[in-house]
């Protein structure tokens, strides 16, 4: 596996040893010992799955203290641009975001510590995403950010007109008014 530190700290891109032969292919999507080797040592207790058409944006969304969320993002089918914004208030890299084509093919996970807001876009006909989670989903904890946040400026690859945004995800306050409590 080759971990990759991106320049907002904490977010790290996770490529596996890849292995085919005529019969297909074998990688190791997670494996605690290279994590931790790798500084990353958070315990996973969730996993989500989720399948999208093109267009969908989901995002941005996170959990509040105590009940923040560290994620390792991959995608099972299809492609996304996957966004992660730091929130971390004293952060050097506060309200800048990170974005990278995950998909099936290149096999790429995205770790996501807390004090990130987390996003994606669907740029395939579909695709299946999974993620785990550090903790269990709350509810109470939930907040998030408008995913066209003039202050972000977050390009999701995805023409106006085809994106497709939940209800809940189009009355998200904007980037300034959303609460968190995150610290660097």
């Amino acid at each position: 596996m080759k971990f990759t530190h991106t320049d907002i700290k904490g977010l790290i891109v996770v490529e596996p040893a890849v292995f085919e032969d005529s019969r297909g292919y074998f990688f190791e999507a997670y494996n605690q010992a290279h994590f931790e080797n790798n500084g990353i040592t958070t315990r996973f207790v969730q996993d989500n799955q989720s399948k999208s058409s093109y267009g969908v944006i989901r995002g941005l969304h996170y959990q509040q203290n105590p009940s923040a969320q560290a994620k390792l993002v991959r995608v099972l089918e299809g492609r996304i641009l996957d966004v992660a914004v730091d929130i971390r208030k004293g952060s050097p890299t506060y309200g800048q975001h990170f974005d990278i084509e995950l998909s099936s093919d290149n096999k790429r996970q995205l770790y996501i510590p807390e004090g990130f807001a987390h996003g994606f876009s669907v740029l395939s006909e579909t695709a299946v995403v999974l993620y785990k989670c550090n903790a269990f989903y709350n509810k109470a904890s939930e907040g998030g950010i408008r995913f066209d946040d003039a202050v972000l400026g977050i390009d999701w690859q995805v023409n106006a007109a085809d994106a497709i945004v939940s209800e809940k995800d189009l009355v998200l306050p904007s980037f300034h008014e959303a609460l968190n409590n995150f610290e660097f």
